[in-house]
């Protein structure tokens, strides 16, 4: 049985690095998951032939992690930057003279933007991935890592490769899963990401290795590093990387003339829109590591490399008009329509215009040449308007539209917000639609089967109207005349009726009242324990619950304060949503840390952060991220960060185990 186990694996890793490394698959997905399944049952029976580094393991777990420090065995420095030619002739002649005159070649390289990352392998597998930190120390993200399916958990056997080394590249997000990103999160009107760089950092610092599993992560590998590397020359160690399994850009070449390096710079300055991973330069490096030796390094990064940054790409166009859309909230955002024009790869239409101040910044007319810029960030925006472009066909100041393009409710801004909001939040359509997905959303009432188009279809029908309307459905209405949908109609009348389980918390953050997220939704569920008491809540009484500010009070007493969300409430009610926390969770509250700001740090055993974290607010006690003179005590686990220890014990500040932790809140 461990054969069969080990030989599952082999051809596993083997088809990962065929579709994910060499973008030519030889099975089809079918056949990969028929595969991956045999082996996943195959696991559960036999768990002594567990192996950390199995491709089971890809998926990613939902249990949280604290990120420990780990210290770096080679600093990881940042290169010196220039951004024309001139200086890079510059840095040229500079290697020359470094070199007395000796012959050299540049390794010219792709600058991917990205998170940096350092991957360690024993033996020919994968047991550390640390990000670049600060250069001297990094985070460890192994697990998170290891859920990056370009990225090799073991190497063939028998390999030519060091016993121990060292590679490092660049932890990217695609184009095509930036984009899905940002479609689920433009969807449940969380901020966009600006760029794949932020998306792919914020992605690997997830404490949810599932969710970076979800996210489609991308690597390259571009520098090799160990005591016995193959190779003198650094092309010539990633050539034999490549031959071991790692994704090494094919955009790479060795220049022997300056004229080579400026042929490498302009070629790809044209061609880098058509990649599928955002690129922002070009990294040059003297190809012989003995003549890196050689030239050394400046205090803050090595004499032998350099990297040239491309400019952001921009374009100019006219400005048609200027549109608003209204969200769920009833926030409304402007939004530029122009002429068509070509901007790094895509063609342009539209872009965000934010606000008002944003407006007013700009100082837009009608039919004003606008400068367009995307560089490293897919969202295009207007950066510039050429003024001296302007003449008699010039139109009028756009302005900040005054009423709602929707209903034409007059809009208001809240004091303190730069956005405009729609009051009509009960006869907005957008407002409407935009409510009722959220309320089905993953994180409020999780009722599956239902997306935006379908809420679409089933307004425009008059099936809802509002989220009470959901429980009012039947299948016939769903099905139709035709009967061509019963089985996915009863199966979105299961989904509505099992959300009648969901817990108080989640239905205060579905009734989708402004201002309140999951975190605010939480606190006001704790603090209130049923709907009644939440909405009679004054001002001042909500102003007592830790992390409600005054425009979440102001917002929640007048969404309880409308007679129609009175009625909805009511109708929710009847129809067995539940209203007040449970029993359980009464009977697991005290204020047993009342008063109390708690910091967390290091990895548990008997509950996930999260959960320590739902225990702390239980018990009344405030979740604070860092130390301070006012934190009550440090609940810590294992490997708690060195810096907060030592912070801890300099300001006198107690530091609580799991075991005493758990004691404390348990003592009657």
């Amino acid at each position: 049985m461990k054969q069969q186990i080990e030989q599952l694996r082999a051809e596993l890793h083997r088809h990962n690095h065929q579709y994910y490394v060499l973008n030519s698959p030889e099975i089809s997905d079918q056949e990969f998951d028929a595969m991956m399944r045999q082996l996943q049952d195959l696991e559960q029976a036999h768990p002594e032939y567990y192996d950390e580094n199995s491709p089971t393991q890809r998926v990613g777990s939902d249990l949280n992690h604290e990120f420990v420090q780990v210290l770096h065995q080679r600093p990881m420095l940042s290169l010196s930057n220039t951004y024309n030619k001139a200086e890079v002739a510059e840095f040229y002649e500079r290697v020359r003279a470094g070199l007395e005159g000796a012959p050299f070649e540049i390794c010219c390289e792709l600058k991917y933007d990205g998170l940096s990352i350092s991957l360690h392998y024993e033996q020919g597998r994968l047991v550390r991935a640390v990000t670049r930190g600060d250069g001297v120390q990094g985070d460890d993200v192994t697990e998170n890592v290891k859920t990056i399916r370009s990225i090799p958990l073991m190497l063939k056997p028998n390999g030519d490769y060091p016993e121990v080394f060292e590679i490092r590249g660049e932890i990217l997000m695609p184009w095509t899963s930036f984009e899905q990103l940002n479609r689920e999160r433009e969807a449940m009107e969380e901020p966009l990401f600006a760029n794949p760089r932020n998306a792919a950092s914020g992605s690997l610092k997830s404490k949810s290795s599932a969710v970076v599993a979800h996210r489609k992560l991308d690597a390259y590998l571009y520098y090799l590093l160990g005591d016995t590397v193959p190779c003198d020359g650094h092309y010539e160690n990633l050539e034999k990387a490549r031959s071991w399994g790692f994704k090494v850009s094919e955009g790479m070449c060795k220049a022997k003339s300056l004229q080579e390096v400026y042929d490498f710079i302009d070629y790809w300055d044209e061609k880098r829109s058509q990649l599928p991973v955002a690129t922002d330069g070009i990294v040059l490096k003297v190809n012989s590591q003995a003549q890196q030796r050689t030239l050394g390094f400046t205090s803050k990064s090595p004499r032998w490399a350099i990297a040239y940054k491309f400019q952001a790409e921009q374009a100019a166009t006219r400005l048609l008009e200027v549109t608003f859309q209204v969200g769920r909230t009833g926030a409304v955002t402007p939004v530029a329509n122009m002429e068509p024009v070509l901007l790094a790869g895509t063609v342009v239409k539209r872009a965000t215009l934010h606000n008002a101040d944003v407006m007013e910044q700009l100082d837009l007319h009608l039919n004003d040449t606008v400068l367009v810029e995307k560089g490293g960030e897919i969202i295009p925006k207007i950066v510039g308007v050429d003024k001296n472009a302007r003449n008699e066909c010039t139109g009028e100041k756009v302005q900040f539209a005054e009423v709602c393009p929707e209903c034409g409710a007059s809009l208001i801004r809240i004091e303190g917000e730069a956005a405009h909001y729609c009051p009509n939040d009960v006869a907005c359509p957008p407002q409407i639609k935009g409510r009722i997905e959220h309320f089905i959303s993953r994180k409020a009432m999780n009722i599956d089967s239902l997306g935006p188009e379908t809420i679409d279809e089933y307004y425009r029908r008059g099936l809802v109207r509002n989220i009470a309307d959901l429980y009012d459905i039947d299948v016939q209405q769903i099905n139709g005349t035709t009967g061509s949908r019963e089985k996915s109609a009863r199966k979105i009348i299961s989904s509505i009726a099992a959300s009648v389980e969901v817990p108080f918390e989640r239905v205060v953050f579905a009734l989708g009242i402004r201002f309140v997220g999951e975190i605010a939704a939480k606190s006001l569920a704790r603090y209130f324990k049923n709907i009644d008491a939440l909405s009679s809540a004054t001002v001042d009484d909500l102003l007592q619950v830790n992390g409600i500010g005054q425009v979440i009070a102001n917002s929640v007493v007048g969404y309880f304060q409308c007679a129609e969300n009175q009625k909805i409430i009511s109708r929710l009610r009847a129809k067995g949503v539940c209203m007040e926390l449970s029993e359980s969770q009464l009977e697991a509250q005290s204020d047993r840390l009342a008063g109390q700001s708690i910091v967390i740090s290091g990895v548990f055993t008997h509950h996930s952060r999260d959960e320590y974290k739902t225990l702390i607010e239980q018990h009344g006690g405030k979740n604070v991220g860092s130390i301070s003179a006012k934190t009550s005590f440090v609940l810590a686990g294992a490997n708690m960060g060195p810096a907060k220890l030592e912070k801890a014990q300099k300001l006198g500040v107690r530091v609580l185990s799991e075991d005493e932790f758990i004691n404390m809140i348990e003592t009657r």
